[in-house]
């Protein structure tokens, strides 16, 4: 591939930037290219040199700031004067809708909360009951402390598996909430084409 072919699609690749930005990143590599022919490589070994189109395009989102959000809807006039109207029937219906979404994301959160505390309970069994299995050992039941204790060590064992659900089951809570909190920015903003 030439040079010429090489900025052109690299360009095609940036349609998503601004133009200024475009022609900043263009410039970049089409210098480059020809300090590579300046040090005696051909045009297509220069070009091979950089990388590829895909590549590079890929890269460079990554090292620009992101993009000022814009609203996505426009209404007219008639739109804006049914929506007034019609503010009862579906303001009602959004306020019962966010509603029974927010009951859901807390019941969802509480049930994380409860995981948390029977992990938080039978961690102090698996430490406390030692020390009464210990004292019944010691007293007149020996059998009911060695019962005890090996309680005791049922709830350590316990209390080592439930960490794992409650670390999972908080990991994803919060990678939905992530995944929530960015539909709801997406259906409500777009980006601004340059």
């Amino acid at each position: 591939m030439n040079k010429q072919e090489f900025l052109l699609k690299l360009g095609e690749r940036l349609s998503g930037l601004s133009p200024e930005e475009k022609e900043e990143r263009l410039t970049f590599y089409r210098e480059m290219i020809d300090d590579r022919m300046e040090d005696g490589l051909s045009e297509e070994e220069a070009v091979s040199a950089i990388g590829s189109v895909d590549a590079i395009a890929g890269q460079i989102p990554d090292d620009t700031p992101p993009t000022k959000a814009t609203p996505k809807i426009r209404l007219k006039a008639w739109e804006i004067i049914l929506l007034i109207l019609g503010s009862p029937i579906w303001f009602s219906l959004l306020v019962a809708g966010l509603a029974v979404f927010f009951s859901l994301y807390v019941s969802a959160w509480s049930v994380i909360i409860a995981l948390w505390a029977v992990f938080a309970s039978f961690v102090a069994c698996a430490f406390s009951l030692p020390v009464v299995g210990i004292v019944f050992i010691f007293g007149i039941h020996k059998i009911t402390g060695i019962a005890i204790i090996g309680a005791s060590l049922i709830f350590a064992g316990l209390s080592i598996f439930l960490l794992w659900g409650c670390k999972g089951a908080t990991t994803g809570i919060v990678l939905l909430t992530k995944k929530v909190a960015l539909r709801i920015k997406q259906r409500f903003t777009k980006k601004e084409v340059a």
